[in-house]
């Protein structure tokens, strides 16, 4: 099926959308977002339930924290070793495996009799979830140039939506039928989601044919090649570190002695954070305008406002939703100028390029859970929100030196 095409039917016989008028039929940019929103939840469904597993499989605050460490160190496995695939093979194809695992991984995670097959489970699960980060840029590649940043924008507001809706959905369902069946679900919509994506996306071909180790190899040359790339990975490093240091902790405060919260109240209140998704297709049309560094200062300075709130809403739950909100639309848009700088690099290795961001980042979420852990459990909730702080402080440090580079041509694009 020629998407564009498609597209340019849609919009003569008068079933366009708006998406459609910029290059990209509006059920299939709907598919992806809410494909990317469903996989990349995996990685999220255990955040609110870290209470309830820790007395469940007798571990500690650390250990239970590991679990979300393990999950995206898998997720940065798959953008390091799968995610390039994207290049070399036909992605549709590629996703229905992919997601053929990641189902067989979330049944076993749901049928896991001892923590160590939780982990391992997750480990699996979160290498092959990275099916989100395979669609974003497929959808890149369909959009026209002057639009790809909108298009972007809204596929990566269903992915950072269902980040965000996927610990209120796994509060509601836990409380309800137990934790088993957050992990069974999700295998059950994977199976489906495998089924509708195998049956709608367009074709599209791989753009090498070089050896997959020469891929691999080339992935990291990207790195060395494109100074833009390392910068924007590092910003988001800092920035996704700061977001999963806040979220793997904050159910603890919640369910602490101050707030008394339970698994659906904590779910509950990750529906607040979820507010930030609406700020993503303004990212897209910032990047489009750009707007790119002076935005992504922007929101690293939010960042660290939010961390600050944070702090003193240990007390005052108000100011702590506050934070959540402020927090969550500053690494969205941090997130969506850096894939939009990102895949203006290389247009025949947007799956590669993508990898080498993406993993870099997510090395950064995975330190962050498991130092947000070790922080509140050396120094409570204001050690986590100083650590929340340093981050994007640093990463606003790193980002005044750019003026000092006028050769980083494509970090204005």
């Amino acid at each position: 099926m020629n998407v564009l095409q498609s597209s340019r039917d849609d919009h003569t016989s008068g079933r366009s959308t708006g998406t459609a008028a910029l290059g990209v039929p509006g059920w299939l940019v709907v598919l992806l977002a809410a494909a990317s929103g469903m996989t990349v939840a995996n990685l999220y469904y255990a955040q609110p339930l870290l209470s309830s597993l820790r007395d469940v499989f007798h571990v500690g605050e650390t250990a239970a924290g590991g679990l979300i460490t393990l999950t995206q160190v898998g997720y940065v496995l798959g953008m390091l070793l799968l995610v390039p695939l994207g290049d070399r093979l036909e992605k549709r194809r590629l996703i229905t495996v992919l997601l053929a695992v990641t189902t067989l991984a979330l049944l076993a995670a749901g049928l896991a009799t001892s923590f160590p097959m939780l982990l391992i489970a997750s480990l699996i699960s979160g290498g092959t979830s990275v099916v989100a980060q395979i669609l974003v840029p497929f959808a890149a590649s369909l959009a026209p140039d002057h639009t790809r940043g909108r298009i972007v924008g809204r596929v990566m507001s269903g992915l950072l939506t269902g980040i965000l809706l996927s610990r209120t959905l796994s509060s509601l369902v836990s409380d309800v039928t137990g934790w088993r069946v957050v992990y069974l679900g999700s295998a059950v919509l994977m199976a489906l989601l495998a089924l509708a994506l195998h049956a709608a996306l367009p074709r599209q071909a791989a753009t090498t044919a070089i050896p997959y180790t020469q891929v691999l190899r080339s992935t990291v040359r990207l790195v060395r090649v494109h100074p833009a790339l390392l910068r924007r990975g590092l910003y988001q490093a800092a920035m996704f570190g700061a977001f999963s240091a806040f979220w793997t902790t904050v159910s603890y405060v919640l369910t602490g002695p101050r707030f008394h919260y339970s698994p659906v109240g904590v779910g509950v209140f990750a529906l607040v954070g979820a507010a930030g998704a609406a700020v993503a297709p303004f990212a897209g049309r910032w990047a489009d305008r750009k707007l790119v560094r002076p935005m992504t200062g922007a929101g690293l300075i939010a960042a660290a406002v939010a961390f600050a709130v944070a702090g003193l809403g240990q007390r005052h739950i108000l100011l702590l939703a506050l934070a959540a909100v402020l927090l969550d639309m500053a690494v969205q848009t941090t997130l969506i100028l850096g894939q939009h700088t990102v895949y203006q690099l290389d247009a025949n290795a947007r799956a590669r390029l993508n990898s080498a961001f993406i993993a870099l980042f997510f090395v950064g979420g995975a330190l962050g859970s498991q130092f947000g852990s070790l922080a509140f459990h050396a120094g409570g909730w204001t050690a986590v929100s100083l650590l929340g702080t340093a981050l994007p402080v640093l990463a606003l440090l790193y980002w005044a030196t750019e003026f000092r580079d006028r050769t980083r041509v494509a970090e204005n694009a």
